[in-house]
């Protein structure tokens, strides 16, 4: 089974939301496109997500979504990089044993056990 499509009429795009409805609190709830289709929800292509209204009195609640574009990285986020490069640069580099002059294995004859 491919990818879902938006379940709006006549959209052929690939979803990457889906829509629920709370009737009882009159919220919509927005988020991330659900692990399985569900009866009672709607899959959303990115341009429906984004132009979603909800009917007056409601209140409508977006939740992140994995589909949407990842924030840019803050100064924070690169300072801790640099400093995580920086102390793995800093360690001392292991020293490899020394070779020995004796090899490791020996060669055994049939005519010897």
């Amino acid at each position: 089974m491919g990818p879902r499509r938006c379940t709006r009429t006549g959209c052929a795009q690939a979803a990457v939301a889906t829509l629920t409805y709370d009737y009882g609190d009159s919220v919509v709830i927005l988020g991330p496109l659900a692990t399985y289709a569900e009866p009672h929800s709607y899959d959303l292509c990115a341009e429906h997500a984004s132009r979603l209204s909800a009917p007056q009195g409601w209140q409508v609640v977006r939740l992140a979504s994995a589909s949407a574009e990842p924030p840019e990285p803050s100064v924070d986020d690169l300072v801790a990089l640099a400093e995580a490069v920086r102390e793995v640069g800093s360690r001392p580099v292991a020293q490899e044993p020394a070779e020995s002059s004796r090899p490791s294995l020996r060669l055994v004859r049939p005519d010897h056990p």
